[in-house]
């Protein structure tokens, strides 16, 4: 998907005169370094300190590790999917090959690489995710485990084959921040993990290649950081690769500046980034997830380095986590608000590995759990490796919640639980974080049910970013959501994949959890004006009923109310009735659900011209499910109300 000068001007505008200051600024300084390309200072005497202490692999509980290796024998093998591509050439790769177009990306400088351009360039994300070198870390902790040398020399080979292929400045992998950040701190784990491999020296430290591509990556994201209106997610990957790098490769010149300067943007960047509350600003879940790994595994370096952290860092990290361990559901499952791109910060588990218990595990090492958090009954090999290097955290001082929250007034999410496993997520939040809201769904006032941790009433999710925009476009609309349309428009306007040009207001009027038997929350919004949309829902936990009333104050407009069930729901809709039927462990289960008679309703399913009826259950896939949709008037005369009924 090439960017239209249409586009560029919109971009434009959501800037800020800072911004666009410090951006003009960057072109002129690609500009200088197509011809400009110093090599790494001479280095003489480098070592690797940070290693893990003796008894962190001992901890590693054995299902977690026969997982691990599992996973590293796969890649072996050369097997691995990604964003639902299976491939079989990862025994030695074509580091710009994209295996879902069948293109290669351009070579040359990379600023000039026109990575957005699918038909020029291929799907840039299944061409950058495998450089990512997640999957050298598995290979790497499969030798820390087994000392089997096979997996140290994969690595090592695949490492040396990445950096002739890819010299600095040229090519697609060059070309965005959070690629670098992400990938220094895997190289940083690669080495720790390969340090009882003889060659372990020689790949890294006492290799002037390995020495110059480290040395590019930090030089780089010391003069390109994300700026502004882009400061998300992407910015907290670049600072924490950076001073990650800075701490055990700290063999240049440059790394004690560049060691201040990654961990001063990190400290601003987390706080801004993130809610007082603890949730992520982006209101992408995935992104909570991404932010809290790069910001733990930063933490980790500083301790293992001896560098001060602010003490603001580890209480962002620690509200993230608390705030984790609030709004998932009985299954561990946490919100699917927002994009999700299947990003990590770092990987070194195998598959079958629960990211969000993971997580949970960790904070539990790291922070302590709290009395009211769930049971997390998984394990993982990256949680003893990361608590063997974070310091104890310290207490003293730190208020946390007695009880399990609720309602998250900044981030305007309420969670409704009943004792009979029913959750439901109401947003009633900011359409996103920063001018542009990059990562944002125009799903205001939306609901999220499930019962048992199966999705009954779903978020769809986000299937692709570029190169499909019909489809990008379905995802993240009104119409993709639970959620009513006015008119066949968006509540928010888009101007680009991940562009908003104009975003609804929310604002939560009724959160009231405080009732074991009922749990109410009410909230509106401005994206129609001048019709406002008002939603009310109703949890009575003993009739185990949840009700949805929806009014439209305003001018007579055309309505669509759409519910979208997830993948494993069946429904049999009759008029404005739908039973409800999915299976739980062997167990079948069933609801009802009343849908407002004032609507037509009709059952949508795989449709394809237009999108609708799909659900994405990772990045790069899809499947079909069942969208209700009613469509009819809204005059302000009556509210339209939804009963969800569960049996037994």
């Amino acid at each position: 998907m090439s960017m239209s000068a249409g586009w560029y001007l919109r971009r434009l505008s959501r800037m800020g005169p800072r911004e666009v200051g410090g951006r003009a600024g960057d072109a002129v300084r690609r500009r200088r370094w197509r011809s400009a390309r110093p090599n790494c200072p001479s280095v003489t005497g480098a070592r690797f300190t940070a290693v893990l202490p003796a008894q962190a692999i001992a901890a590693v509980p054995p299902d977690a590790a026969k997982r691990l290796i599992a996973e590293a024998d796969r890649l072996m093998e050369g097997h691995a999917e990604y964003f639902g591509v299976a491939r079989d050439d990862l025994a030695a790769p074509d580091w710009w090959y994209d295996p879902k177009t069948g293109r290669r990306a351009p070579s040359g400088y990379a600023f000039d690489v026109p990575y957005r351009d699918e038909d020029a360039a291929g799907d840039v994300k299944q061409i950058w995710e495998l450089s990512r070198h997640q999957y050298l870390t598995v290979l790497a902790a499969a030798y820390a485990l087994t000392g089997d040398e096979r997996y140290a020399e994969r690595v090592a080979e695949h490492l040396r084959s990445w950096w002739a292929a890819n010299p600095p400045l040229r090519g697609v992998h060059w070309v965005s921040g959070i690629e670098l950040g992400i990938r220094l701190l895997s190289w940083v784990w690669i080495r720790r993990l390969l340090d009882g491999w003889p060659g372990a020296a020689g790949l890294f430290e006492d290799n002037p290649v390995a020495r110059n591509q480290i040395w590019h990556h930090q030089r780089w994201l010391a003069a390109f950081p994300s700026r502004g209106s882009s400061a998300n997610n992407h910015v907290i990957a670049e600072a924490a690769g950076q001073f990650a790098a800075a701490c055990a490769f700290g063999w240049f010149p440059s790394s004690a500046r560049w060691r201040f300067g990654a961990l001063r943007s990190l400290e601003r960047h987390l706080r801004g980034n993130t809610f007082a509350s603890g949730l992520n600003r982006e209101l992408a879940t995935e992104y909570h997830g991404l932010v809290l790994e790069l910001g733990l595994a930063a933490v980790a370096e500083a301790d293992v380095a001896g560098v001060p952290v602010p003490a603001s860092v580890r209480l962002v990290l620690l509200r993230m986590t608390d705030a984790l361990a609030a709004i998932v559901d009985n299954r561990l499952r946490p919100p699917r608000q927002g994009d999700a791109d299947d990003g990590h910060g770092l990987v070194l588990d195998g598959a079958g590995t629960d990211r969000w218990a993971s997580l949970l595990a960790t904070g539990d090492a790291v922070f302590g759990r709290l009395v009211w958090w769930p049971t997390v009954t998984g394990t993982d090999v990256r949680t003893p490796l990361l608590a063997a290097l974070i310091r104890p955290y310290a207490k003293s001082g730190t208020t946390r919640p007695a009880d399990r929250p609720d309602h998250f007034a900044d981030a305007g999410m309420t969670i409704l639980r009943g004792p009979t496993e029913i959750w439901c997520r109401c947003d009633g939040g900011p359409h996103g974080f920063l001018s542009i809201a990059a990562h944002a769904h125009a799903d205001a006032l939306s609901v999220e049910v499930r019962h048992d941790g199966v999705d009954v009433l779903a978020d769809p999710g986000t299937f692709c970013y570029h190169g499909q925009p019909e489809w990008r476009q379905y995802f993240r609309s009104t119409l993709g959501h639970n959620t009513l349309q006015l008119d066949g428009g968006d509540q928010s306007g888009s101007g680009g994949p991940f562009l908003w040009t104009r975003q609804a207001r929310s604002r939560v009027l009724v959160a009231d959890t405080s009732d074991a038997g009922v749990a109410r929350w009410c909230a509106e919004h401005d994206g129609y004006q001048p019709s406002v949309h008002r939603r009310r829902v109703e949890l009575k936990s003993a009739e185990q009923e949840l009700t949805v009333v929806d009014e439209v104050r305003g001018p007579r407009r055309a309505v669509r109310l759409a519910f979208h069930l997830g993948p494993t729901v069946a429904a049999d809709l009759v008029e404005s009735r739908a039973v409800l039927t999915w299976t739980r462990d062997g167990e079948d289960r069933s609801a009802e659900l009343d849908l407002p008679g004032q609507l037509t309703w009709r059952a949508h399913r795989g449709e394809t011209n237009p999108p609708l009826g799909w659900y994405s259950v990772g990045f790069g896939r899809k499947e079909p499910t069942t969208t209700l949709v009613g469509t009819g008037f809204a005059d302000g005369a009556q509210g339209f109300t939804t009963v969800l009924r569960f049996r037994g």
